[in-house]
């Protein structure tokens, strides 16, 4: 019997919750057939949007996919940089791109985490300690969080299918 790669066991458990897999709601389902009237809807005591929330989640987990593999990339003034100014989005093809970049993004991380010639551990030369594994747990933490509030604003909204 062979003994199973501890390397690969890790790399395939990050894969499955970068996918928002297990106990998550899925950044899929969150955004799927979002009615284009309620994407920059406000309710109350509820700090965001819909388009907020999204371009955040697009801004952010393009950020850390940059930082993982691109010493020279700069990342957006904190917080400015990372929340879109509009609380609408200016047309449906603005949403619809925010939502291809992000899926497009999150592959080029799971990818990342795939290959086999990342080190998921060697902090980065540009960084201050960060690692591969940190940066790929920290996409799959924040993602959650945010796509749960996705879910919260729907289900406020009216617009969530349980």
């Amino acid at each position: 019997m062979t003994k199973p790669n501890p390397d690969q066991s890790l790399r395939d458990h990050l894969i499955y919750v970068l996918k928002g897999e297990g106990a998550h709601p899925k950044f899929e389902d969150a955004v799927d057939d979002f009615p284009a009237e309620l994407r920059g809807k406000k309710v109350p005591n509820f700090p965001h949007t819909a388009w907020m929330l999204l371009e955040h989640l697009r801004i952010a987990q393009w950020d850390i996919l940059e930082f993982s593999h691109n010493a020279k990339h700069k990342s957006p003034g904190w917080p400015s940089g990372y929340w879109p100014k509009e609380e609408a989005p200016p047309s449906t093809s603005a949403w619809t791109n925010s939502i291809r970049t992000f899926e497009k993004d999150m592959k080029a991380m799971q990818s990342l985490v795939a290959d086999p010639k990342s080190d998921l551990y060697a902090p980065f030369p540009w960084g201050e300690g960060q690692t591969l594994l940190r940066e790929a747990l920290l996409v799959a933490d924040h993602n959650a969080y945010h796509v749960g509030q996705l879910v919260a604003l729907r289900r406020l909204l009216g617009v969530w299918k349980d």
